[in-house]
């Protein structure tokens, strides 16, 4: 990550823990202590698993404690009520690499909210395992990294791609349509730091013309689903989803024109809610304080 100016930064703590007494008001205290001002909280309870979790945002300016000096001024809390637990702050963006194919839609739509500004991130790269979008990553001034992937070089160029991420310290990995199934070896070096979108058809419609065949069953519902990657294709924490109707008198290809609609639209709020560090993963499914 790097820093970047912004006006009135803040801190953002993400919390997860046992649900106990004593939490809200003891971080809360703390904060209070130390002259923080509270900007937006946000908190839930799983009944169900009994896990507490909260999202705390609260001004840099005025704290009483020194920025590099809140992370370790946290630790006893955090040891106290066993939490695991996150710090950010708002503005330190995260580094992001966009992974594409062919398909322009979501690349197009997520470059273009990044330069009216809507998504707080920088993209230092591209990547891609086909050419045919270079040119978009000249228009908009971002270098392009070709990485042509076979059964027998899949291994030696996953390797390549992960060297890379690594060198330019990528923090967050966006497969806006990259039609490659990642091993678990890449998957495991970025863990709920890699996000999919795909249409919401699986898995009654797989394959590679899914609206075609959701068309000739007379389906009334199309959606997109977006989500962290796990090594179960498809079947990550969702991070966002939509849905919008169809009917008979739509063709195939405005099932195809309103699915690329939703799907850029959901990659969208996925990515702008985790670069506003509003997501919390556990148990193969995420808390969105949206």
């Amino acid at each position: 990550m790097s820093s970047l100016s912004q006006d009135s930064p803040t801190a953002i703590l993400l919390i997860s823990c046992p649900d106990q007494p004593g939490i809200v008001s003891t971080v809360s205290g703390f904060l209070f202590e130390n002259s923080g001002n509270i900007v937006d909280v946000d908190q839930h309870v799983d009944t169900e698993e009994g896990i507490f979790f909260m999202r705390l945002e609260w001004e840099v300016e005025g704290f009483s404690i020194e920025r590099d000096q809140i992370k370790e001024s946290l630790r006893p809390l955090a040891e106290q009520f066993r939490m695991d637990w996150t710090l950010h702050f708002s503005d330190v963006y995260p580094r992001a690499a966009l992974w594409v194919t062919r398909d322009n839609h979501c690349l197009y739509d997520l470059l273009s909210r990044h330069e009216s500004g809507e998504l707080k991130m920088e993209i230092p790269l591209i990547l891609s395992n086909r050419e045919q979008l270079r040119s978009v990553s000249e228009r908009f001034g971002i270098p392009f990294h070709y990485f042509p992937i076979t059964k027998e070089t899949k291994a030696e160029q996953e390797a390549a791609e992960i060297a890379l991420m690594k060198k330019e310290n990528i923090d967050l990995v966006v497969l806006a349509r990259y039609m490659q199934i990642l091993s678990s070896t890449l998957v495991d070096t970025f863990p709920n730091q890699i996000i999919n979108i795909h249409h919401s058809f699986l898995p009654a419609f797989p394959g590679a013309k899914p609206y075609h065949s959701a068309h000739r069953r007379g389906v009334k519902i199309i959606g997109a689903t977006s989500h962290f990657v796990t090594e179960d294709l498809d079947e990550g924490p969702i991070i966002a989803q939509g849905v919008t109707q169809v009917s008979h008198r739509d063709s195939v290809s405005d099932f195809i024109r309103k699915g690329k609609d939703l799907e850029q639209t959901v990659l969208s709020r996925a990515v702008w809610l985790h670069t506003r560090r509003r997501t919390l993963v556990y148990n193969n499914r995420t808390v969105v304080f949206g």
